[in-house]
């Protein structure tokens, strides 16, 4: 067939501006190379290397300690081996309606004395009720004098002065461990706030308080917790669920390797497999929803809203509320609909999916090292996230133990200045202000170092975007040169070469280093552009008027559209990479040039099978949730026992749901990526053979012969 008999589509017309220039005895990827974007293989180099100093000048001053143990008001950490802390995980505070304090927000602490101790209070108690008791039973003293600085023979102190010498609270209340610390014991009875199911209480200096000035003052040292401490309670579900997260992972890569080998047999029916599964498992999750939800009639403050309630340390409050489960169904029946609707409208083109999944899994079935090679990616990324989070603790555990003057009331003119807690009841500060306090306020310095600490965060999130963006395109790279191989291989498996995944691996390593970086870079730029956005977003929403919540709504809608934009146009780019060894403009160029030409089947073939591959993806991540979520909740007691004594379920079966997808889509990617590969080799062998004894068509003749009945192909080769 003639290029004059040929589709437009196909052509490779002057009009488009792109006059043909390929090499008509092309028989696949280009052995003969030479490296390419050596000046971003240079600065990248270079980065990294300073990426390593900055790891090791942040090990040098960061202490990991102070992420790990709360600080009380003299610096010390609670609960650290080899102190007398050693017994005292929890940080207690002495007035925790001090809290409210204007001074919280602007300090980022509490202005009232904090010490560790080893177990939280459990009943109201005040100093003047306990020299009262005192009198009678000594065991009342015994019990209130581990919440004082240093232990007390006796009571014998009035209340003017422990408050002057801050040595005891004046009251505490029944109290519970939260982020290791001490917070009180809120519960809601008939929809009224109690603590201790006490509504109002004395505070230990003559006034009587209720359970809303104290749940204020608790969220206004909740929002001065740092962020890292969260981490701390999920770490207990954590390591008493470590092991089934693990087997709930290998149970779904198993699944995974499993639907692959499937694929390559039975493709149509493994994808109505899919199909059922996923619409199933949604359908499932709908019923659930429902039951819970009915459930809960009738039920006390069922019928209270998420707003109503408030912010709540313990989460499963939350799944008490009939609006929960009723947000959760309408979510999955929308998903639902979705899915059924892309079924009905798409069925014709699933066929081309189906005929596509095929070839892809012949393809892999020739190269099984290609599914091994998601766990070399997984490898890296890991070693990077790991590099990057220690990194960042180091960085932001750095320096020396800072203390500033606190007061209560925000009337010492000596406010928030340094301060030395040894002497500091012996200075002039003090004595001309009545209450204020040394305490500790965060770890920091003078030096050069600390003052750029802030800056070497920023530095050490962008490389880690730009690492990360790399592996992924290595790992793109790699495995497009050797389904490149694959296709061009005239008689298959005959003609494909030793190796493939390793000398595609090598090429890109050696030759194209540069280019993967460049294109890495674009997008870790545009990703941390992102991430700059979303933090002015949250430190400025207070302060922010429609037109510019519009504005950073419009950036933000931008941003998203421009990644995935390039993150596209980047996996063409690499795959051209892998064939022709030119550099990153050109390659992308080229890759752009060649899509346009062929924009039908871009839109028939590619993102259909994208389609079928995220349903797989869905499919494997609800099947381990569903066993998971049974697991978790204790509802297979006849067949396995699952783990007790858990503070939120939702912890360990999100990640196990999460991680199962993940995990899929590191196989599923091998098939994306093996899919996109064969589609560029298909669009540049229509364009170089007319399917003539000469220069025939490499396209397997059963895929070609699904694509004559769609038309999307020339009806024939030439005899």
């Amino acid at each position: 067939m003639s290029d004059e008999e040929l589709p437009d589509t196909f052509l490779d017309h002057e009009t488009y501006g792109y006059p043909r220039t390929f090499d008509p005895n092309f028989k696949g990827p280009v052995a003969k190379r030479s490296c390419t974007d050596v000046l971003c293989c240079i600065i990248f180099i270079l980065f990294i290397i300073a990426y390593i100093l900055l790891g090791l000048v942040a090990w040098v001053h960061g202490d990991p300690r102070r992420v790990a143990y709360p600080t009380d008001s003299k610096g010390h950490f609670c609960g650290q081996k080899g102190t007398p802390n050693e017994n005292k995980t929890i940080l207690f505070y002495f007035n925790l309606f001090s809290c409210t304090s204007p001074s919280v927000v602007v300090n980022l602490q509490c202005p009232t004395t904090q010490i560790c101790v080893s177990k939280c209070p459990e009943k109201f108690l005040t100093y003047m009720e306990i020299q009262f008791m005192y009198r009678t039973n000594k065991h009342y003293w015994m019990y209130y004098s581990q919440f004082c600085k240093s232990p007390f023979v006796k009571p014998a102190k009035t209340v003017t002065q422990v408050l002057l010498d801050d040595d005891c609270p004046i009251a505490i209340f029944p109290s519970k461990p939260f982020l290791q610390r001490c917070f009180p014991d809120f519960t809601t009875k008939n929809g009224t706030l109690t603590v201790g199911n006490k509504t109002i209480f004395e505070d230990g200096s003559g006034k009587k308080r209720n359970a809303i000035e104290l749940r204020r003052a608790a969220n206004r040292v909740n929002k001065i917790l740092d962020a890292r401490a969260i981490g701390m309670k999920v770490f207990e579900d954590y390591a008493t669920t470590w092991y089934w997260i693990l087997i709930g992972l290998t149970i779904a890569m198993l699944l995974s390797w499993l639907f692959v080998i499937l694929l390559r047999f039975t493709a149509g029916f493994l994808f109505w497999v899919f199909m059922v599964g996923v619409i199933g498992i949604i359908g499932y999750g709908i019923w659930h929803c429902y039951q819970e939800h009915s459930n809960l009639q009738g039920r006390p403050n069922s019928h209270l809203t998420i707003y109503d309630i408030g912010f709540q340390t313990d989460i499963s409050m939350y799944f008490q509320l009939k609006q929960t489960w009723f947000a959760f169904m309408i979510i999955l029946c929308l998903l639902e609909v979705f899915i059924i609707l892309m079924l009905i409208f798409l069925r014709e083109r699933i066929r081309i999916s189906i005929a596509l999944l095929k070839e892809g899994s012949k393809a892999i079935g020739y190269l099984p090292t290609t599914l091994i090679y998601p766990v070399l990616t997984f490898i890296f990324l890991s070693i990077c996230i790991a590099y990057w989070a220690v990194t960042a603790i180091y960085l932001a555990t750095s320096g020396v133990p800072i203390y500033k003057v606190i007061s209560p009331e925000r009337t010492c003119k000596h406010e928030n200045t340094t301060c030395n807690p040894e002497i500091f009841n012996t200075t002039e500060i003090a004595r001309v202000c009545p209450g204020a306090q040394c305490n500790f306020a965060f770890y920091g310095g003078k030096s050069l170092y600390h003052q750029y600490v802030p800056t070497f965060q920023m530095f050490n999130l962008f490389v880690f975007l730009w690492l990360i963006n790399f592996i992924i395109a290595l790992g793109q790279c790699a495995l497009a040169g050797a389904f490149a191989s694959y296709y061009w291989a005239l008689k298959k498996p005959d003609d494909i070469p030793q190796y493939p995944v390793f000398t595609a691996f090598g090429r890109a390593i050696r030759y194209h280093t540069g280019s993967l970086a460049f294109g890495s870079l674009i997008l870790a730029l545009i990703q941390m552009f992102k991430l700059v956005l979303e933090y002015l977003d949250h430190r400025l929403k207070e302060a922010q008027n429609n037109i510019s919540k519009f504005l950073q709504c419009c950036l933000k809608c931008c941003f998203w559209c421009l990644e995935k934009m390039v993150k596209f146009f980047n996996r063409n780019a690499y795959v051209m990479i892998a064939i022709y060894g030119k550099n990153f403009c050109r390659s992308a160029r080229d890759a752009f040039n060649l899509l346009m030409r062929n924009v039908l089947k871009v839109a028939v073939m590619d993102k259909v099978t994208d389609f079928v591959l995220i349903l797989g993806k869905i499919l494997v991540a609800g099947c381990i949730g569903v066993l998971a979520f049974l697991l978790f909740t204790h509802r297979l007691p006849v067949m396995i026992e699952g783990p007790t004594s858990l503070n939120y379920y939702w912890v360990p079966l999100l990640t196990v749901i999460i991680g199962s997808y993940l995990v899929a889509h590191g196989f599923f990617s091998v098939y994306a990526m093996c899919i996109d590969t064969i589609f560029i080799c298909f669009c540049e062998d229509l364009e170089r053979n007319d399917g003539s004894r000469e220069k025939p068509y490499f396209i397997a003749p059963t895929l070609h012969g699904t694509l004559n009945k769609m038309q999307l192909v020339p009806l024939k080769q030439k005899e």
